[in-house]
């Protein structure tokens, strides 16, 4: 018996199936609600069973649903290894991977290496982009995904959530605001902030700089060693995610009134492709379980 199921299908299914909810599903996407409700209706249709129950929060996987996940997913990522492969016979296959300083790590190590057992003839290079530049490489084509935050301009972008981080007040330990709490930005307008590059993102650019209304000091700093060694050598501050490794003699203190800051995985809408939706899919499971393991 061949089932009447196709891939985009799939695709709408365990997007759903993952998100628990269909208006995050069809955000991730980047469809609306209907039509994608209709897809999953059709697709219980075309199989006979219900694959969701209704919650108040959302939807739940019913167990015929569990089923077909776990072999959906199996499915989609034996589909795009194989479109991989034809593609690649016709030449050697590189994703382009680009991330910010302090996402590096976590791209080059444990996401490149998991991507690489599942896709070992595909080359990965990782691109490091500097505080000018949020989209990570995407906006001047030099990367096919990029692991990123917002808040910037993405229009053109897709855009995955992983996780959403506090920011926080980067000071020196002698600073007296050091001891505190937590920080309200309106009170600190006349504190000397770090400056970025002037033809840096607006929306990122005023989402990271503490004042709009303080003189910018010094020169525009580019990566964020620079600007943590400028608080840490010249007594400057700088904003910075909460969890932000500092070097000695910095502290980092809570920010009250900064929405918090969004890691991303972010690609063109103009270029979809297999070997990018592996990527992402690899990337948020990953993301996912170290979540857990540390939640």
């Amino acid at each position: 018996m061949v089932l009447p199921v196709d891939l985009r299908g799939l695709r709408y299914f365990v997007a759903v199936a993952e998100e628990r909810h269909i208006g995050r599903a069809a955000a991730r996407l980047r469809m609306t609600q209907p039509p994608l409700s209709r897809a999953v209706q059709r697709l219980e249709a075309d199989l006979g069973v219900a694959l969701f129950a209704r919650t108040p929060s959302g939807v739940e996987l019913t167990e015929a649903g569990t089923v077909l996940y776990a072999d959906a997913r199996s499915l989609l990522e034996q589909a795009d290894r194989l479109e991989t492969r034809v593609r690649s016979s016709a030449g050697d296959a590189t994703l382009t991977v680009g991330s910010l300083a302090d996402t590096v790590e976590l791209v080059g190590g444990r996401i490149a290496a998991a991507f690489r057992e599942r896709h070992p003839t595909v080359s990965v290079r990782i691109h490091e982009a500097d505080l000018g530049d949020p989209s990570a490489g995407l906006r001047a084509g030099l990367v096919d995904v990029a692991l990123t935050r917002l808040p910037f301009e993405a229009t053109g972008l897709r855009t995955h959530v992983l996780h959403t981080e506090p920011v926080g007040l980067v000071v020196r330990e002698d600073d007296p605001l050091a001891g505190q709490d937590s920080v309200h930005l309106a009170d600190l307008s006349d504190r000397r902030w770090v400056r970025l590059p002037p033809d840096t993102d607006r929306i990122w650019r005023a989402y990271w700089t503490g004042s709009t209304t303080a003189p910018d000091h010094g020169p525009a700093l580019r990566t964020i060693q620079e600007c943590l060694q400028a608080v840490l050598w010249n007594g400057m501050s700088a904003l910075a995610p909460l969890d932000q490794l500092t070097p000695a003699g910095l502290v980092t203190i809570p920010v009250t009134d900064r929405p918090p800051s969004i890691l991303i995985l972010a690609w063109s809408a103009h270029r979809p492709s297999p070997l990018i939706g592996s990527f992402v899919r690899i990337a948020a499971e990953l993301y996912r379980g170290n979540h857990r393991q540390h939640g």
